[in-house]
């Protein structure tokens, strides 16, 4: 299957939507920020000094999801009818001795287009937030895992990522 985004001689371009019916659309992406205990805890008990860590990452995903088109070339502009940013706290990931926060953006739209760039913009940034606002404290954070889970709508239907059983193949 030919790449959409690259004309007949190989050269990047935006793809021409204008014939596609509106739809609508989800996607739903997720990332993990592993800390240590002690910055888990700090931010639980709002003990960082910059502030409420997870609003203020929360508000960063949303507007990040609506900057997506500017930040990633070739991708379309739209219009977002809503996103929605979760936070679950683990401390005992499969991490060793770090903790864990997960994120997970959840955008919509009616469009001609669909909306995975811009939930996984949304976890991306929201992660970043999440370690400037605590590198004052722990240095050794570090972020992944950051993937789209499930999107709906469009031409191809809905797609839904199957997890992997540890131990199995």
């Amino acid at each position: 299957m030919p790449l959409s985004h690259l004309d007949e001689s190989g050269r990047a371009r935006m793809v021409d939507i204008t014939g596609k019916p509106q739809t609508e659309r989800t996607a739903t992406a997720t990332g993990r920020v592993y800390l240590r205990p002690e910055t888990l805890r700090r931010i639980q008990k709002g003990g960082v000094a910059k502030g409420d860590v997870l609003a203020v990452a929360q508000v960063a995903g949303v507007m990040a999801a609506k900057q997506a088109p500017n930040l990633i070339p070739l991708c379309h502009p739209l219009l977002l009818s809503g996103v929605e940013m979760h936070f679950k706290e683990d401390p005992n990931p499969d991490s060793g001795n770090r903790c864990c926060i997960a994120i997970t953006a959840t955008v919509k739209t009616s469009g001609r287009t669909g909306v995975e760039m811009e939930a996984m913009t949304a976890v991306c940034v929201a992660a970043l937030t999440i370690y400037d606002m605590c590198k004052a404290v722990d240095r050794e954070m570090s972020f992944g895992e950051i993937r789209l889970v499930s999107k709906t709508g469009g031409k191809s239907g809905t797609y839904k990522r199957e997890e992997k059983v540890k131990g199995r193949r």
